[in-house]
Protein backbone atom coordinates (compact mmCIF):
# COMPACT_ATOMS: atom_id res chain seq x y z
CA UNK A 1 0.00 0.00 0.00
CA UNK A 2 1.72 3.44 -1.30
CA UNK A 3 0.59 6.61 1.06
CA UNK A 4 0.61 8.76 -2.53
CA UNK A 5 -1.78 6.28 -4.06
CA UNK A 6 -4.20 6.24 -1.26
CA UNK A 7 -6.82 8.18 -0.23
CA UNK A 8 -7.05 10.06 3.04
CA UNK A 9 -10.28 7.74 4.39
CA UNK A 10 -8.03 4.91 2.93
CA UNK A 11 -5.14 6.03 5.81
CA UNK A 12 -7.91 6.43 8.59
CA UNK A 13 -8.75 3.05 7.46
CA UNK A 14 -4.93 1.61 8.05
CA UNK A 15 -4.51 3.57 11.26
CA UNK A 16 -6.56 1.77 12.85
CA UNK A 17 -5.30 -1.08 12.34
CA UNK A 18 -1.56 0.00 12.16
CA UNK A 19 0.45 3.47 13.47
CA UNK A 20 3.43 2.45 11.42
CA UNK A 21 4.85 3.60 8.32
CA UNK A 22 7.78 2.87 6.25
CA UNK A 23 10.13 5.85 4.33
CA UNK A 24 12.85 5.45 2.03
CA UNK A 25 15.55 7.29 1.41
CA UNK A 26 17.80 7.35 -1.04
CA UNK A 27 20.15 10.71 -2.88
CA UNK A 28 20.60 12.15 -6.09
CA UNK A 29 24.31 11.77 -6.82
CA UNK A 30 26.96 10.45 -9.10
CA UNK A 31 27.23 6.54 -9.06
CA UNK A 32 30.64 6.38 -11.74
CA UNK A 33 30.33 5.92 -15.43
CA UNK A 34 27.34 2.96 -15.76
CA UNK A 35 25.77 3.85 -12.61
CA UNK A 36 22.34 6.14 -12.14
CA UNK A 37 22.32 9.13 -10.77
CA UNK A 38 19.47 8.02 -9.11
CA UNK A 39 20.32 4.76 -7.55
CA UNK A 40 20.64 5.03 -3.93
CA UNK A 41 16.84 6.31 -3.94
CA UNK A 42 15.71 3.99 -6.89
CA UNK A 43 16.95 0.93 -4.20
CA UNK A 44 15.62 2.22 -1.26
CA UNK A 45 12.42 2.58 -3.10
CA UNK A 46 12.09 -0.91 -4.75
CA UNK A 47 13.13 -2.56 -1.43
CA UNK A 48 10.75 -0.22 0.68
CA UNK A 49 7.73 -1.10 -1.56
CA UNK A 50 8.54 -4.68 -1.38
CA UNK A 51 9.18 -4.85 2.27
CA UNK A 52 5.66 -3.22 2.61
CA UNK A 53 3.79 -5.75 0.40
CA UNK A 54 5.29 -8.59 2.95
CA UNK A 55 4.29 -6.85 6.48
CA UNK A 56 1.31 -5.19 4.73
CA UNK A 57 2.76 -1.99 5.52
CA UNK A 58 2.03 1.57 4.32
CA UNK A 59 4.91 3.13 2.68
CA UNK A 60 5.46 6.81 2.44
CA UNK A 61 6.50 9.10 -0.69
CA UNK A 62 10.66 8.64 -1.29
CA UNK A 63 12.72 10.98 -0.16
CA UNK A 64 15.01 11.25 -2.79
CA UNK A 65 17.54 13.87 -2.19
CA UNK A 66 20.09 13.39 0.51
CA UNK A 67 23.35 14.41 1.99
CA UNK A 68 26.16 13.86 -0.57
CA UNK A 69 27.89 17.38 -0.48
CA UNK A 70 30.90 15.33 -1.39
CA UNK A 71 29.54 14.06 -5.13
CA UNK A 72 28.72 17.79 -6.24
CA UNK A 73 32.02 18.04 -8.50
CA UNK A 74 30.10 15.58 -10.51
CA UNK A 75 27.24 17.27 -12.81
CA UNK A 76 23.90 16.07 -12.14
CA UNK A 77 24.04 15.52 -8.46
CA UNK A 78 22.14 17.08 -5.77
CA UNK A 79 22.68 17.55 -1.94
CA UNK A 80 20.98 19.22 1.09
CA UNK A 81 22.62 20.23 4.16
CA UNK A 82 23.18 18.10 6.93
CA UNK A 83 20.90 20.48 8.56
CA UNK A 84 18.33 20.97 5.83
CA UNK A 85 17.65 17.34 5.94
CA UNK A 86 17.82 17.69 9.46
CA UNK A 87 14.74 19.65 8.98
CA UNK A 88 13.20 17.55 5.82
CA UNK A 89 13.16 14.17 8.06
CA UNK A 90 11.72 16.63 11.14
CA UNK A 91 8.82 18.06 8.83
CA UNK A 92 8.07 14.16 7.60
CA UNK A 93 7.81 12.25 10.97
CA UNK A 94 5.84 15.52 12.36
CA UNK A 95 3.32 15.65 9.71
CA UNK A 96 3.04 11.93 9.69
CA UNK A 97 3.22 11.89 13.60
CA UNK A 98 -0.37 14.68 13.97
CA UNK A 99 -2.27 12.30 11.80
CA UNK A 100 -1.66 9.12 14.09
CA UNK A 101 1.35 7.40 12.86
CA UNK A 102 3.98 6.61 15.97
CA UNK A 103 6.65 4.23 14.45
CA UNK A 104 8.59 5.27 11.03
CA UNK A 105 10.91 2.84 9.49
CA UNK A 106 13.35 4.84 7.11
CA UNK A 107 14.61 2.04 4.33
CA UNK A 108 17.74 4.00 3.20
CA UNK A 109 20.21 3.52 0.00
CA UNK A 110 22.87 6.19 0.99
CA UNK A 111 25.70 5.77 3.44
CA UNK A 112 26.10 9.47 3.53
CA UNK A 113 22.82 9.93 4.79
CA UNK A 114 23.56 7.81 8.37
CA UNK A 115 24.53 10.69 10.57
CA UNK A 116 22.14 12.83 9.54
CA UNK A 117 19.44 10.90 10.21
CA UNK A 118 20.53 10.08 13.65
CA UNK A 119 20.96 13.23 14.81
CA UNK A 120 17.53 13.98 12.85
CA UNK A 121 15.64 11.47 15.07
CA UNK A 122 16.93 13.02 18.46
CA UNK A 123 16.22 16.45 17.52
CA UNK A 124 12.66 15.15 16.26
CA UNK A 125 11.69 13.46 19.66
CA UNK A 126 12.71 17.16 21.43
CA UNK A 127 10.29 18.75 18.76
CA UNK A 128 7.74 16.49 19.82
CA UNK A 129 7.67 16.60 22.93
CA UNK A 130 7.41 20.42 23.07
CA UNK A 131 4.26 20.12 20.87
CA UNK A 132 2.51 17.85 23.66
CA UNK A 133 1.07 15.93 20.08
CA UNK A 134 -1.22 12.93 22.23
CA UNK A 135 0.94 10.37 20.80
CA UNK A 136 4.38 11.90 20.61
CA UNK A 137 5.98 10.49 23.36
CA UNK A 138 5.43 7.17 21.54
CA UNK A 139 6.76 7.69 18.22
CA UNK A 140 9.74 5.92 17.21
CA UNK A 141 12.33 5.87 14.42
CA UNK A 142 14.96 3.69 12.60
CA UNK A 143 17.20 3.71 10.57
CA UNK A 144 18.25 0.42 8.33
CA UNK A 145 20.60 0.30 5.57
CA UNK A 146 19.64 -2.37 2.55
CA UNK A 147 23.32 -2.02 1.44
CA UNK A 148 24.43 -3.62 5.09
CA UNK A 149 22.24 -6.62 5.03
CA UNK A 150 24.44 -9.31 6.11
CA UNK A 151 22.77 -11.31 3.53
CA UNK A 152 23.48 -8.75 1.12
CA UNK A 153 27.03 -8.32 2.31
CA UNK A 154 27.50 -12.24 2.00
CA UNK A 155 26.03 -12.57 -1.39
CA UNK A 156 28.22 -9.40 -2.92
CA UNK A 157 31.26 -10.70 -1.30
CA UNK A 158 30.33 -14.20 -3.29
CA UNK A 159 30.28 -12.97 -6.56
CA UNK A 160 32.23 -9.80 -6.39
CA UNK A 161 35.02 -10.19 -4.16
CA UNK A 162 37.30 -7.19 -4.00
CA UNK A 163 35.75 -5.46 -6.36
CA UNK A 164 32.63 -4.56 -4.58
CA UNK A 165 34.46 -1.22 -3.82
CA UNK A 166 32.61 1.02 -1.48
CA UNK A 167 31.24 3.34 -3.85
CA UNK A 168 29.27 2.91 -7.53
CA UNK A 169 29.40 -1.22 -6.57
CA UNK A 170 28.14 -3.72 -8.72
CA UNK A 171 25.69 -4.69 -6.04
CA UNK A 172 23.67 -1.37 -6.09
CA UNK A 173 24.21 -1.01 -9.61
CA UNK A 174 22.94 -5.15 -10.47
CA UNK A 175 19.89 -3.90 -8.19
CA UNK A 176 18.98 -0.70 -10.90
CA UNK A 177 19.80 -2.58 -13.82
CA UNK A 178 16.96 -5.68 -12.04
CA UNK A 179 14.47 -2.59 -11.09
CA UNK A 180 14.96 -0.40 -14.72
CA UNK A 181 16.54 -2.99 -17.53
CA UNK A 182 15.84 -0.53 -20.37
CA UNK A 183 18.44 1.83 -18.56
CA UNK A 184 21.59 -0.35 -18.27
CA UNK A 185 24.42 1.56 -19.46
CA UNK A 186 27.58 0.23 -20.25
CA UNK A 187 31.06 2.13 -20.62
CA UNK A 188 34.74 0.84 -21.09
CA UNK A 189 36.03 1.14 -17.23
CA UNK A 190 39.52 2.26 -16.34
CA UNK A 191 41.45 0.21 -13.68
CA UNK A 192 40.24 0.52 -10.32
CA UNK A 193 41.16 3.29 -8.21
CA UNK A 194 41.01 1.63 -4.42
CA UNK A 195 39.24 3.47 -1.79
CA UNK A 196 42.30 4.40 0.36
CA UNK A 197 41.43 7.79 0.94
CA UNK A 198 39.55 9.67 3.50
CA UNK A 199 36.55 11.47 1.68
CA UNK A 200 36.75 15.62 2.78
CA UNK A 201 35.24 17.68 0.31
CA UNK A 202 33.77 17.53 -3.55
CA UNK A 203 36.76 19.03 -5.41
CA UNK A 204 38.92 16.14 -3.33
CA UNK A 205 36.66 13.30 -3.83
CA UNK A 206 36.58 14.38 -7.60
CA UNK A 207 40.52 14.43 -7.71
CA UNK A 208 41.01 11.10 -6.00
CA UNK A 209 38.10 9.50 -7.78
CA UNK A 210 38.10 11.15 -11.18
CA UNK A 211 35.33 8.63 -12.16
CA UNK A 212 33.21 8.45 -9.59
CA UNK A 213 33.99 5.05 -8.38
CA UNK A 214 35.19 4.17 -5.31
CA UNK A 215 37.20 0.41 -5.44
CA UNK A 216 34.43 -1.00 -7.34
CA UNK A 217 34.07 -2.99 -10.34
CA UNK A 218 30.53 -1.87 -11.47
CA UNK A 219 30.98 -4.12 -14.87
CA UNK A 220 30.30 -7.23 -13.33
CA UNK A 221 26.82 -6.25 -12.22
CA UNK A 222 23.97 -7.74 -13.70
CA UNK A 223 19.93 -7.63 -14.01
CA UNK A 224 19.76 -11.29 -12.31
CA UNK A 225 22.48 -10.49 -9.37
CA UNK A 226 20.22 -7.81 -8.91
CA UNK A 227 17.38 -9.91 -8.53
CA UNK A 228 18.89 -11.59 -5.90
CA UNK A 229 20.11 -8.35 -3.92
CA UNK A 230 16.57 -7.46 -3.85
CA UNK A 231 15.20 -10.54 -2.26
CA UNK A 232 17.97 -11.01 -0.16
CA UNK A 233 17.43 -7.63 1.36
CA UNK A 234 13.55 -7.24 0.94
CA UNK A 235 13.34 -11.07 3.27
CA UNK A 236 15.96 -9.48 5.53
CA UNK A 237 14.65 -6.19 6.49
CA UNK A 238 11.06 -7.51 6.50
CA UNK A 239 12.62 -9.90 9.57
CA UNK A 240 14.42 -6.78 10.66
CA UNK A 241 10.72 -4.49 10.50
CA UNK A 242 8.75 -7.25 12.22
CA UNK A 243 11.57 -7.70 15.46
CA UNK A 244 11.47 -4.25 15.53
CA UNK A 245 7.93 -3.33 15.80
CA UNK A 246 7.77 -6.16 18.87
CA UNK A 247 9.81 -4.21 20.49
CA UNK A 248 8.92 -0.63 19.71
Amino acid sequence: MLLHLSTWTEVETYLQSSESIIIPIGSTEQHGPTGLVGTDAICAEAIARGVGDATKTLVAPTIHVGMALHHLGFPGSISLRPSTLILVIRDYVVALARGGFTQFFFINGHGGNIATLKAAFAETYADLADLHLPNSDRVRCHVANWFMCSSVSKKAKELYGDQEGSHATPSEIALTQFIYPESIKTALLTPIVHAEHAIYGAVDFRRRYPDGRMGSNPGLATPHHGRQFYELAVNELSGIFRDWMQLS
